[in-house]
């Protein structure tokens, strides 16, 4: 195990956190688009986009291993990565009534994205406190290793 791993996870850890503030923004920014893709020759709606993250290696088993002392420390704790980013096809989109949009049917209503802004700020919010929490356990890290060397030099 190299002395850098822990760097390497925490910098696994700020990627993901970095896409999925990146995704979150994409769904923001698209809360007014009714025309993102064509779905059987009709426009669709933007539909929003969630990441979701998992462990790069490790299992219980791994790291139970570990503790009582039967396997070396190189399998467990190797940080996240994104295992994929999709759509939400559960969420109805929203209808708003403006007969004068281009986009409006017979009755007048618009499809609308189905992105709720107020849940991709608090997911913002989750998102932007993870990535400071790793930034800081990085800037940690750092420190440690310099002392580190500094006492091999003394």
């Amino acid at each position: 195990m190299s002395i850098f791993h822990s760097m390497n996870t925490t910098a696994s850890a700020l990627t993901s956190q970095r896409l999925r503030m990146d995704v979150i923004s994409s769904n923001i920014a698209n809360v007014d688009t009714t025309r993102a893709k064509q779905v059987n020759g009709e426009w669709e709606p933007y539909r929003k986009k969630s990441v979701t993250l998992k462990e790069q290696q490790g299992q219980f088993s791994n790291f139970l291993n570990m503790a009582i002392g039967k396997t070396e420390k190189n399998g467990a704790g190797n940080g996240v990565k994104v295992s994929s980013i999709k759509e939400d096809t559960e969420t109805p989109f929203k209808l708003v009534y403006d007969p004068s949009h281009p986009d409006a049917n017979e009755e007048g209503y618009v499809q609308m994205s189905n992105v709720d802004v107020l849940k991709e700020m608090v997911d913002l919010i989750s998102a932007s406190r993870s990535y400071e929490a790793n930034i800081t356990a990085f800037n940690a890290n750092k420190s440690m290793l310099t002392k580190a060397l500094e006492i091999g030099k003394g």
